[in-house]
């Protein structure tokens, strides 16, 4: 795994910008680069590029399961980074003809396709309905599943926005999460926007663009527009809409309860960097590595959150997630509990609540001790899960169904 530290971050944007890919990839994979390639050796060097970048996606594992390497009875992980300014730069690169030759005309726009395991749909219960959607609006369009349990009669139930990570879809992260399930049990909706390829190749949400980091533009406009219009279309409580996501999902959702608190009630952030980690690639490794700074909260009012983050990750530090809790804190006075447990898998634990003077529950910060990047608890039915872990799906909904409240008059 890259140790994205060491890496010159300057040198592989200079590289990425002026063509020389492959140079670029063995920086990112901590190697020298290159020299200049032989003629008869330039399809093996184009080629090794290719599969730099492959294998900056995590390969298939048994189970579906990704933990940090060396965590017991795991399969070695790989790096996950958010590589979208370089991908995109690889993929118009191939796209010119004459730009990259030998690999052929067309070659990059199916980069990333059919990188890991097929994946299902999840199973939908009897009565419940799992239906695709799409939504439209100035900044652009998404499509988007919405989960309707079949207890829903009409009446007013809460939402929750999942924001899936990287390489990632609506089905494998309701597959891996189970909110589906849990929404089945518990009455709620569930809202699964896509990021699709042609917005981000890794289909990544594109969290260290500037211009998605804004209200009323850009993906946080998407977002938030799809989460409106579930509330219209099933008469939704609006009190009660909730974002959470993993990694790019993750740090999505921090965006989202910056720019939209009067949207949302509260936010799960697992694995991912708050608002304004980073404002670019180079400021985006940075930030992953630890050595980002987080902008300060805005004169919004701050979101409840909740922030699962493996101690062991080694692909979004979990000093991020420090960073995530310090951006909602309110300035208010806090009292602080900490517990530690341990699960029934054999993962150990530090939870952090912080609660306001009234006695509400306003900051919970799970550190897991040896997870990796990975939603915990989850199922080896989704990508990116470790079941071994407390389930962050079912304490992220009590901590939201917690935070409930009249809503405001929102601004459009």
């Amino acid at each position: 795994m890259t140790a994205f530290g060491t890496i010159d971050i300057g040198e592989v944007t200079r590289l990425t910008r002026a063509g020389k890919l492959a140079e670029a990839m063995a920086l990112l994979k901590g190697q020298e680069a290159p020299g200049p390639a032989p003629k008869e050796a330039g399809r093996s060097a184009r080629a090794s590029a290719f599969r730099s970048i492959i294998d900056m996606v995590p390969p298939a594992q048994a189970g579906g399961a990704w933990t940090a390497p060396g965590s017991p009875g795991q399969a070695k992980a790989a790096a996950f980074p958010d590589l979208g300014e370089t991908m995109r730069t690889f993929r118009e690169r191939l796209a010119t003809p004459g730009a990259l030759p030998g690999l052929g005309e067309g070659f990059g726009r199916g980069l990333g396709e059919g990188v890991g395991p097929a994946r299902q749909a999840p199973p939908v219960p009897d009565g419940a309905r799992f239906e695709e959607r799409s939504f439209t609006a100035e900044a652009g369009s998404r499509t988007y599943k919405v989960f309707v349990p079949s207890g829903y009669t009409g009446q007013a139930l809460p939402v929750v926005v999942m924001l899936h990570g990287c390489t990632q879809n609506p089905d494998d992260f309701a597959a891996g999460t189970r909110m589906n399930e849990l929404a089945e049990e518990q009455t709620f909706l569930v809202a699964y926007p896509r990021q699709p390829q042609s917005a981000n190749l890794q289909k990544c949400w594109n969290w260290f663009n500037a211009g998605d980091q804004q209200r009323d533009g850009g993906e946080p406009a998407l977002i938030a527009g799809i989460a409106r219009a579930v509330i219209a279309e099933f008469s939704a409580d609006a009190g009660q809409v909730y974002v959470a996501g993993l990694s790019a999902g993750g740090a999505a959702a921090a965006i989202m309860a910056q720019t939209y608190p009067d949207l949302f009630a509260a936010a799960g952030v697992h694995s991912g960097l708050a608002c304004g980690a980073a404002r670019d690639m180079p400021s985006a490794f940075a930030a992953m590595s630890g050595g980002g700074a987080a902008r300060p909260r805005g004169a919004g009012p701050a979101v409840p959150t909740i922030v699962f983050h493996g101690d062991g990750d080694r692909t979004v530090n979990p000093v991020n997630g420090d960073q995530v809790i310090a951006q909602a804190t309110p300035g208010t006075d806090l009292s602080r509990q900490v517990t530690r447990g341990e699960t029934p898998g054999g993962m150990a634990y530090t939870r952090t609540v912080q609660s306001d003077a009234a006695g509400r529950e306003v900051l919970e910060h799970w550190v897991l001790h040896g997870a990796g990047h990975a939603w915990s608890g989850g199922s080896p039915a989704g990508s990116y899960t470790d079941p071994r872990g407390p389930d962050a799906s079912r304490e992220m909904m009590r901590f939201f169904r917690s935070q409930a409240r009249v809503p405001a008059q929102t601004r459009h």
